[in-house]
């Protein structure tokens, strides 16, 4: 597109801004192809819609955006809420490529119950309200099918299929199933329940599965108690049996409060790419309904701008009509006869911080899911996790660590390993033997080793780490800023690993001067930096041992020009030491390597005697 053409598109589409209604609604654009790429509510069209064409706009994707639209419509009603639920429905119509993408798109099941003469009572996902009234969806399954045992238990409502008519009752057209006499159904269709009687359980099961539990419950006792006065001992002892499942299954369920009766709790979390929405519903006290969608971002849309968006959502989807609506914080929207509650005690806070918990709980999950299937995933995360606590310049890509060990100054040696992408890269890892150092001075070793590392590094051109850690505390991280920053002139951010009494690392330190970084010990990131210093130590302790175990070895043999590793071990293996090797005639030495190296070997302890030959 040339700059004309473009400065011609801008012009028409702030010809159609300037003619925008001040009135709420939802407006549409359109690409050049004439697709919705974007749909959004407003309280004002005119204020909202303008404001994506002023010049100060700063977001890159909301200039994306702008620059794909082409042409612009809208649709005028007469409050929010109605903008709400009509920018809903037109998102999940048109799915716009710019849109929040709403990431659950499962069908949950609901209970049915027919507008039968005798109605049944099952699970279904699919609705049609012509011939059914259904109660849910249940977002967890295992819950719907709790309800339903109940049910059947106490009503033993029929499960055959066939069309039951008052007719055919009468005329005696229909024949009890084997589920009569099971005792799983009372049989109805032969008149061994009766209609009214039915229809009691029926009406009884409805509350339940609305939830209103303390009703039916007390209409139980009462009857119960009528049936005992007339002593009607057995038909009052069936009465108890019902009222005693239905206390227990209530007695099972997350009570609340009594007083709370009829209320959404809605809350969020989100990050960079994802948010997530939970929603709770109470009634009559205790929680009936528990369910979280996530939405895929496009735009930065802010919390409030989703929450809005799923709040519409979600009390569409569970055909909610409470009246109250519990939420973390103050959100600029109304809902006709809702009341937004920010509760700072009680109650309604203990709801609202258990949304918060599942809400949390359900991103945890999602992301371990996701980094299960993409491992990449969690080390990015861990990487920008670290880069955050330190505030450092980049990604810490590259971490090296370094590590002294020695044994009272002796055999001294020294480790760096390095880490990418927070795992081991053991190809990158470098064995040091400390040369200029004598005694067991760790702090001088570390310089000696850190001089050596870098300076080599800047000579070759190589890459150099996004960040050093020291596996000591403030000394050695003194000791390695004095190499890096006053000595090679480098800018590399330096961080220390410090340990405790009992010799465990306990916290994190970074900066000059160093200052603790808050770190919880049970994080991923704390067992990632606990494992880089395990490693080190292990790295150094394997180098220490085998140079000592090597000295042990070390005998007066290896110490001889022409005497090679073979020649020593078939000699030890035949004169058992290097004391008989050094008392043996020159002819028992020829028998067991040949006279050349024996002559070797003789002169080498018999200087003296170099005229000697065999």
């Amino acid at each position: 597109m040339t700059k004309e053409e473009n400065e011609k598109r801008l012009e028409y589409l702030k010809g159609i801004v300037r003619r925008l209604p001040d009135k709420p609604g939802s407006y549409q654009f359109y690409d050049e192809e004439h697709t919705i790429i974007y749909v959004g509510k407003a309280k004002s069209l005119k204020n909202r819609v303008s404001s994506y064409f002023h010049t100060e706009v700063d977001r890159f994707k909301t200039k994306v955006l702008v620059s794909k639209i082409f042409d612009i419509s809208y649709t005028v009603v007469n409050t929010e809420e109605d903008a709400l639920l009509l920018e809903n429905s037109l998102i999940k119509k048109y799915n716009p490529r710019y849109n929040v993408l709403l990431k659950d798109g499962k069908t949950y099941p609901s209970i049915c119950i027919t507008k039968e003469f005798f109605p049944r009572i099952f699970k279904t996902r699919t609705i049609n309200k012509n011939w059914a009234t259904y109660y849910g969806p249940y977002a967890k399954v295992s819950a719907m099918y709790e309800v339903l045992g109940l049910i059947k238990e106490l009503y033993q409502p029929r499960t055959c299929r066939q069309p039951i008519t008052k007719e055919g009752v009468e005329s005696g057209r229909y024949r009890v199933c084997l589920d009569y006499h099971i005792k799983k159904c009372k049989g109805p269709c032969v008149g061994k329940q009766t209609y009214e009687d039915y229809q009691k359980n029926i009406a009884q099961a409805r509350e339940i599965l609305k939830g209103n539990t303390r009703e039916v419950l007390r209409d139980l006792k009462e009857e119960m108690l009528r049936l005992s006065e007339e002593l009607k001992f057995e038909e009052a002892e069936e009465v108890k049996r019902k009222y005693l499942a239905l206390d227990g299954f209530v007695s099972k369920s997350q009570v609340v409060s009594q007083t709370i009766d009829k209320v959404d709790v809605f809350s969020i979390t989100s990050d960079e790419k994802m948010a997530f929405i939970n929603y709770i519903h109470v009634s009559n006290g205790s929680i009936n309904q528990s369910f979280t969608i996530e939405y895929k971002k496009k735009l930065n849309e802010t919390d409030e701008e989703l929450l809005q968006l799923g709040i519409v959502e979600i009390r569409e989807r569970f055909k909610s009509d409470s009246k109250e609506i519990i939420v973390q914080k103050e959100i600029d929207v109304e809902l006709e006869g809702v009341k937004f509650t920010v509760p700072k005690m009680g109650d309604k806070k203990t709801l609202l911080d258990l949304s918060i918990m599942n809400c949390k709980e359900y991103k945890f999950d999602r992301l371990k899911q996701a980094e299960k299937l993409n491992p990449e995933q969690k080390q990015t995360r861990l990487m920008k996790e670290l880069q955050d606590k330190l505030h450092l310049p980049s990604l810490p890509y590259q971490i090296e660590c370094f590590d002294n060990s020695n044994i009272s100054g002796t055999d001294a040696v020294a480790a760096c390993i390095v880490f990418k992408k927070m795992k081991p890269s053991k190809s990158d890892y470098k064995r040091y033997n400390i040369k200029t150092v004598v005694g067991p001075d760790d702090y001088a070793s570390m310089k000696e080793v850190v001089h050596r590392r870098y300076k080599r590094l800047v000579e070759e051109e190589q890459h150099l780490p996004d960040l050093i850690i020291a596996d000591g505390g403030k000394g050695q991280m003194e000791v390695i800023r004095e190499v890096i920053q006053d000595e090679l002139k480098l800018d590399i951010p330096i961080a220390g690993l410090a340990k405790d009494d009992r010799h465990r690392t306990n916290e994190l330190l970074y900066g000059f001067p160093p200052m603790k970084i808050a770190l919880k010990v049970e994080s991923e990131l704390f067992h990632v930096l606990t494992q880089i210093q395990d490693e080190v130590h292990r790295f150094a302790i394997t180098f220490h041992r085998d140079k000592r175990s090597k000295r042990a070895l070390h005998s007066e043999l290896d110490d001889i020009k022409g005497i090679g590793p073979k020649t020593r071990d078939e000699l030890l293996n035949a004169l058992k030491s290097v004391k008989k090797i050094r008392e043996a005639q020159l002819s028992t030495l020829s028998d067991v390597i040949g006279p050349a190296k024996a002559q070797i070997i003789y002169w080498h302890f018999h200087p003296e005697n170099k005229n000697t030959k065999l």
